[in-house]
C-alpha cells in the first residue's frame, strides 16, 4: 500500500489534533447526532490541552461531508491553528475518538484504506429483447476505484448509450477503451453486473488480458453518484483479499528470506532498517501484536526501541511514542510502503518484516 495520501500530514511538525467521528446521514436528524458526538471530543480536546483556534478550525471540518449519503465517517488532523488533512472513511469509526499529541494518530485511518485494491466497476443496462435489433439501447457506466476507499470518494464516472442494433461492433470499441483506463489505473479486476446478454457481448470482446480479470456478478446496480458504483458486490468479491501489488511485495519477501536476500524481520531489524532509509515495503501481520513504544526524535528516520539510542546521536529530549505513529512516520517520510498481511499467510518475527532497497553489512537479515 502505497502511502503517499499521507505526505501533507507529515509535511507540518506537532503537535496534532487528530479527530475519529462517525458523520453518517442515514439517521433521523443527522446533524444534530453529528454535533453531539463532535461537543464531546472538543470536550476532551480541550482537556488534553488544545487550545481555541485549534478547535474552531476542526469545528468548522466536522460534518462538511454532508453530500456523502449513508454511512460514513471522517478522520479529520489539524496543527497550529490549520486543518492539515480531511479523509472520508468509508466505515464509521468503531467509536468517536480525538487525541492531542506530538504525532497524528493516522493508523486508523490507514487500515480503512485497506486492502487498497485498484478496480472497474462496470453496469451494463439494458430491458429490450436482444432479437429487436432495431429498438433500444445499451447504456454502459464504468467506475475506476480503489476499494475500499471509493465507497465514499469515487471516481471519474464514464457513461455511454449505444443503439442494440450497434452494440456488438461497439463493444469492440469500449473494450478497448475499459482495457486502456484499467492499464492506466493498475486495476486488479474488473466487476462486470446488468444484463446477462448485454455483458455477455461486452465482455467476449474484451481484450484478453483483461478479459481474465473479469469477475461478474448480481444484485442492484445503484448509481448514486456520491457512493462506488457497485459498491455492495465490490465489498463482497473483495473482501479478504489483497491487492495484486501487495501480493507480489510479499512473495518477493518470502523468497529473498529462503536465500538470505536483503529483508529485515523483528522489531529491531526493522527500526535498524528504517533509521538508514533502507526499507523498501514494511510488513506487518494481521492480527496485530500488542501495542508496542518506540522512542522518536524531530525527523522521520529518528526512531529506536532505547531513548539512550537517540540521545547518543545527538536528539535532544526524545519522546515516546506508540510504534504505529512513529512507523508511519517513518514510511512515509522515507517514500517506503505499507502491507499488511494475515498471520496464517506469513508468520512474521515479532509481527514485523521489511523488504530492503539495499542490503550492507551491518544490516541483519
Amino acid at each position: 500500500m502505497r502511502l503517499s495520501f499521507l505526505e501533507p500530514l507529515y509535511s507540518e511538525s506537532g503537535p496534532f489534533a487528530s479527530v475519529y467521528l462517525d458523520t453518517s446521514r442515514d439517521v433521523d436528524q443527522p446533524d444534530r447526532a453529528i454535533a453531539l458526538r463532535w461537543r464531546r471530543l472538543r470536550e476532551d480536546l480541550t482537556r488534553q490541552g488544545a487550545d481555541r483556534a485549534l478547535l474552531g478550525v476542526l469545528e468548522q471540518a466536522v460534518g462538511a461531508d454532508a453530500e456523502v449519503p449513508g454511512t460514513h465517517g471522517q478522520a479529520i488532523f489539524a496543527a497550529h491553528g490549520s486543518l492539515v488533512l480531511d479523509g472520508e472513511l468509508p466505515s464509521p469509526p468503531a467509536h468517536d475518538s480525538a487525541r492531542y499529541s506530538t504525532l497524528p494518530d493516522a493508523m486508523p485511518l490507514v487500515s480503512q484504506h485497506l486492502p487498497e485494491i485498484p478496480y472497474l466497476a462496470v453496469v451494463v443496462h439494458y430491458a429490450g429483447l436482444p432479437t429487436a435489433e432495431t429498438h433500444g439501447w445499451v447504456r454502459l457506466e464504468a467506475e475506476a476505484g480503489t476499494w475500499p476507499a471509493s465507497a465514499v470518494t469515487p471516481g471519474e464516472r464514464l457513461q455511454r448509450r449505444v443503439p442494440v442494433a450497434a452494440w456488438h461492433h461497439s463493444a469492440v470499441r469500449l473494450g478497448h477503451e475499459l482495457d486502456a483506463w484499467a492499464r492506466r489505473t493498475h486495476a486488479d479486476a474488473v466487476v462486470v453486473a446488468g444484463d446477462a446478454w448485454a455483458g455477455n457481448v461486452l465482455v467476449r470482446r474484451l481484450p484478453h488480458a483483461l478479459r481474465d480479470r473479469v469477475v461478474r456478478v448480481g444484485g442492484p446496480s445503484p448509481t448514486e453518484t456520491r457512493r462506488a458504483l457497485l459498491e455492495q458486490q465490490l465489498s463482497s468479491v473483495f473482501r479478504g483479499r489483497m491487492a495484486a501489488h501487495d501480493r507480489d511485495l510479499v512473495n518477493v519477501f518470502i523468497g529473498r528470506r529462503a536465500l538470505g536476500g536483503p529483508v529485515a524481520e523483528g522489531t529491531a531489524a526493522v527500526v535498524s532498517a528504517l533509521q538508514r532509509g533502507q526499507v523498501r515495503a514494511l510488513l506487518l501481520n494481521q492480527p496485530r501484536a500488542p501495542a508496542l513504544q518506540l522512542w522518536t526524535g524531530p525527523r522521520p528516520t529518528q526512531l529506536a526501541l532505547a531513548e539512550e539510542e537517540l540521545v547518543s546521536c545527538g536528539v535532544r529530549a526524545p519522546r515516546e511514542e506508540s510504534a504505529d505513529e512513529a512507523l508511519l512516520r517513518a514510511l512515509v517520510g522515507t517514500a517506503a510502503e505499507l502491507v499488511v498481511v494475515p498471520e496464517d499467510e506469513l508468520q512474521l518475527g515479532g509481527h514485523v518484516g521489511a523488504l530492503l532497497r539495499y542490503a550492507d553489512a551491518g544490516t541483519p537479515t
